[in-house]
C-alpha cells in the first residue's frame, strides 16, 4: 500500500508536469501539425517513470490524429525541457493520448435534452 506522502507528492508532481507541459505547447513548440491544443491531465505512474498525458485537441480526428503525431514527435525536446525547469534528473516517459471526455460529455447532454423534449419533462 502507498503511503500518503507519496500520493500526495505524486500528484503534486503531476499537477506541476500538466502546467509545464501546457506552456510548452502552447508557447515554443513549432510544429505546424500541433493545433489548438489544451493539456487536460497528466496521469502519473506510481513509479513516476511514465506520464500518460491527455490532451482535447480542437477540430476533427484528421487534426487531432496530426496533432498527436507531432505531439510524438517533440516527446524529446518536451522532456528535455521539464527536467530543467522542475528540476528532475530522469523526467517521466510522456505518453500523449487523447481526451475524449469532453466529447462524450457533450454528446451525453444532447441525448439527455433530447430525451428531455420528448418526455414533456422541463430540463434543469
Amino acid at each position: 500500500m502507498e503511503k500518503r506522502g507519496q500520493k500526495y507528492h505524486r500528484e503534486r508532481l503531476a499537477e506541476a508536469l500538466r502546467e509545464e507541459i501546457e506552456t510548452i505547447v502552447e508557447g515554443e513548440l513549432g510544429d505546424p501539425r500541433i493545433g489548438l491544443v489544451n493539456v487536460s491531465a497528466v496521469e502519473l505512474a506510481e513509479d513516476a517513470r511514465s506520464a500518460r498525458v491527455l490532451v482535447a485537441v480542437e477540430g476533427d480526428d484528421a487534426e487531432a490524429e496530426l496533432s498527436l503525431a507531432g505531439l510524438a514527435a517533440a516527446v524529446g525536446f518536451v522532456r528535455h525541457e521539464i527536467a530543467e525547469r522542475l528540476h528532475l534528473r530522469r523526467p517521466p516517459d510522456l505518453f500523449f493520448q487523447l481526451d475524449r471526455s469532453q466529447k462524450h460529455e457533450a454528446r451525453i447532454n444532447e441525448l439527455l435534452n433530447r430525451n428531455r423534449k420528448r418526455s414533456g419533462r422541463p430540463g434543469k
